[in-house]
């Protein structure tokens, strides 16, 4: 199965809304319980019906019934036929859907998802018209709406779904129990009183939907707990092993820098021979030098274990980088436009990583557009529940011929840039899973893309 074809409910309040559902653990509650579970059982049930309907004189022996409802002899049998034939209907459906669930590995998840939910609004309707037709209010057929709000609330994850359906079931019972009603006050009968006890069976209903939502909420926000602790915690180990070999790494390359170094400021002092030889010594260590504050940096990057993996909040991020870049001691000319969604989800990860992705991101647009211009930085939702971050400026733009190598490392158009910049941005992302890109025109601006999943397990580069 694909992704997931139900989206969280963003416009609910946190604490009410479950998390995105999982696509593996969505597609194996559809199979135990619609596929493994549903089918044999739905099998069972509807060749009992098959058997009332079509094999016994059970629908013939209507007139007059338990309850004294006496119909005529043409109304009972239209009744039985249009019974018969919604019998068939929702059997040949049932079929149909059975095929879906068996072949449901090669078929989209959001397809299957969408059958599983108008598959239980049919079988919520098809229970009220069995009701209708055994009792209304006395039928023991009530009771199995209660498993069908527990069915409901098993294979249906997604809050907004769930939610609607179990609040469709109270209200199917509803009408097949007002139904019969009609059909008693037509048939000229005294109508028992639905006051008390329909009031209860109502109320049971609604308790049991409301009891398997907050259940099922809970349930998930012990798992989502639990997840997050063991990602945190794998993510932690992961930076520390990365950290002391970059630190190890570096600091291996700094000593025999720092041995030719010393080597070439003793020759500089000892060679008279003319300025030729000096000049390229000169130049020798220069280029030490500068090998040495790159290695240096990268140092001070590698400390990866003195970083704490957290729950970031994107919104907070963004604000606090803009405040870094933008400070309002400084007077820029830059019009900055916001736009960020609601409820996105928190990311897992260093601060320090995700600030210096932002920070170098909108320090690249404010040198691009020499302190005047507008900034656009947006944050929504991508594919798979992932966080999307867009830079956005209105600056000269790059050149074309530029595009594929500004993401290198020391690739710079800069005399004084060491060209690491955007190469910590892409090292950054990539950390985490994610992924940055770039869009621009010249003359009309540049577009940073960064791409954050909200929730997978940090890649290591080899």
């Amino acid at each position: 199965m694909q992704s997931s074809g139900w989206q969280p409910a963003n416009s609910m309040p946190s604490r009410l809304a479950m998390s995105s559902p999982d696509p593996r653990q969505q597609e194996w509650r559809i199979q135990m319980v619609e596929r493994n579970i549903g089918l044999p059982v739905k099998a069972f049930v509807i060749a009992i019906v098959f058997y009332y309907l079509f094999l016994s004189r059970w629908m013939t022996d209507l007139s007059p019934g338990p309850r004294g409802v006496a119909l005529e002899e043409v109304t009972r049998q239209f009744a039985l036929e249009a019974v018969r034939f919604l019998f068939l209907v929702y059997a040949g459906l049932n079929i149909g859907v059975g095929l879906i669930l068996k072949a449901m590995r090669e078929i989209p998840a959001p397809v299957v998802q969408w059958v599983i939910f108008a598959n239980a609004l049919i079988d919520g309707l098809f229970l009220g018209a069995m009701i209708v037709i055994t009792g209304g209010l006395e039928s023991s057929l009530y009771w199995l709406y209660l498993l069908l709000i527990i069915r409901n609330s098993a294979s249906v994850t997604a809050t907004v779904p769930q939610v609607m359906l179990n609040l469709l079931m109270p209200l199917f019972y509803s009408a097949a129990v007002v139904v019969d009603g009609w059909i008693l006050e037509r048939d000229s009968e005294p109508l028992p009183d639905l006051g008390q006890p329909f009031m209860l069976r109502l109320l049971l209903l609604l308790a049991v939907a409301v009891w398997c939502y907050g259940l099922q909420l809970l349930v998930d926000k012990h798992v989502q707990r639990l997840e997050e602790l063991r990602e945190l915690a794998l993510r932690r180990e992961q930076l520390e092993v990365s950290g002391r070999l970059a630190a190890e790494i570096a600091h291996q390359l700094k000593n025999p820098l720092a041995i030719i170094n010393n080597a070439a400021f003793t020759l500089q002092r000892t060679v008279k021979e003319g300025k030729t030889i000096t000049q390229q010594i000169q130049i020798i260590r220069e280029e030490v030098d500068r090998s040495d504050r790159i290695i240096t940096e990268l140092m001070g990057y590698a400390r990866l274990v003195e970083g704490k993996v957290e729950r970031l909040d994107v919104k907070e991020e963004l604000e606090r980088a803009i405040e870094q870049v933008f400070p309002p001691a400084v007077k820029y000319e830059i019009q900055i436009h916001r736009d960020y969604a609601p409820a996105l989800p928190n990311l897992l990860a260093q601060r320090d990583h995700l600030a210096q992705a932002l920070v170098n991101l909108m320090t690249n647009a404010r040198e691009a557009m020499n302190g005047r211009g507008n900034l656009w930085i947006t944050a929504s939702y991508g594919d798979g529940y992932s966080v999307v971050i867009t830079i956005t400026d209105d600056g000269p733009g790059i050149p074309p011929e530029h595009l594929s190598k500004i993401f290198e490392p020391y690739f710079t158009t800069r005399d004084r840039g060491t060209g690491l910049g955007l190469a910590i941005v892409k090292h950054n992302a990539e950390l985490y899973g994610g992924k940055v890109s770039v869009e621009s025109e010249l003359g009309k601006g540049t577009r940073f893309v960064l791409e954050f999943p909200a929730r997978t397990l940090m890649t290591l580069r080899r």
